[in-house]
């Protein structure tokens, strides 16, 4: 009895002395602090390794973290400028910098970041319509971020950045956006319609015109080429004629000949045998029984030609006899019943 007594001590002694040693050694991870107070007040902050405190008499507690740290909120309802609730979810970024300060002078920082992050929101978005909010989303995080931060620093936080997650109008809002939002592309697409047809007219009108403006140029130029030509033939008969020094007696049996066309005109009830047919009967007459004139188309033929010489004198009462048929089947033409 005497001896296991003092081996039993000994054995308590030892593992007092194992368990205090295992209360002096404290070992933070990277990015960890841990707050310590001895008797009651704050003494130090672990940082990130090994550490010795004294046991007993230092109160160690629980670790911060001082990485990053992203937070999102319930959505929160929130009533802008116009009298419209809507529905806000927001996220925030922030990262403890004092841990000190973010374990004494506040009790639950993230808890108070959330109040406060919902009470700066509806001070924002409350001088918003609902057309503003949905479109002013950067304002609202800077607005947001520059008031939390303000106010988060005193308590050894720092907010990187808020960002809204979404903003849901009431259901009918929603109804009526969709309907806008229908309508506007209604009239996008009936505007787009009539500037295509609008475009169409107008390439239509151009193609047409410049269509017109060829034909002109065509019908232009096909006229101006006609009347060349006719000028080129008349030119060409005048230039013949003259070579060939034509008498008034060749012109009065050319009269002659165009007698019978001049009588079958449509409009020629009635037909008048011109004066002129007496005086070109006896040109045509005089001109078979005179010898005829050298012309320049006969200046080139031999001047004695025998078979024009021993011609007989038939062939001058032949050629008056010719004219004067001419003569009588005009009359029997104007004479003749019209459409027989």
């Amino acid at each position: 009895m005497d001896i296991s007594a003092p081996l039993v001590a000994g054995l308590l002694v030892a593992l007092l002395a194992i368990f205090t040693v295992i209360r002096a050694v404290r070992i933070v991870p990277q990015a960890r602090a841990r707050n310590v107070e001895r008797l009651g007040r704050y003494h130090k902050t672990l940082t990130p390794g090994l550490n010795l405190v004294i046991p007993y008499i230092d109160r160690v507690h629980p670790q911060i973290d001082l990485r990053e740290q992203v937070v999102s909120f319930k959505p929160q309802p929130v009533i802008t400028e116009d009298n419209l609730v809507v529905e806000i979810d927001t996220v925030l970024y922030f990262q403890v910098t004092d841990p000190r300060a973010a374990f004494y002078e506040i009790a639950s920082f993230l808890q108070a970041v959330e109040q406060l992050t919902v009470t700066t929101l509806r001070n924002v978005v409350g001088s918003m319509d609902l057309e503003k909010t949905l479109t002013s989303r950067d304002t609202i995080n800077s607005q947001l971020r520059g008031v939390l931060d303000e106010a988060t620093g005193k308590w050894g936080l720092r907010v990187n950045r808020v960002e809204i997650k979404a903003i849901d109008p009431p259901q009918s809002i929603k109804e009526a956006m969709q309907k806008q939002m229908r309508a506007e592309r209604d009239k996008r697409a009936a505007i787009l319609g009539a500037e295509g047809q609008r475009q169409s007219q107008i390439l239509t009108a151009e193609g047409d015109k410049q269509a017109a403006v060829l034909r002109a140029e065509g019908n232009r130029t096909a006229a101006i080429l006609e009347a060349e030509g006719q000028s080129r033939a008349i030119d060409e008969v005048f230039q013949a004629i003259h070579r060939n020094d034509p008498d008034p007696k060749l012109l009065a049996y050319q009269y002659l000949q165009a007698l019978p066309q001049l009588a079958q005109g449509q409009g020629n009830n009635f037909w008048v045998i011109p004066s002129e047919i007496t005086t070109a009967l006896q040109g045509v007459s005089k001109a078979f029984s005179e010898s005829l004139p050298p012309s320049p188309a006969t200046r080139a033929k031999p001047a004695a030609d025998d078979e024009a010489a021993a011609k007989p004198a038939d062939d001058t009462a032949e050629a008056a006899q010719a004219a004067a048929e001419a003569v009588a089947d005009a009359a029997e033409a104007d004479r003749r019943p019209r459409g027989l």
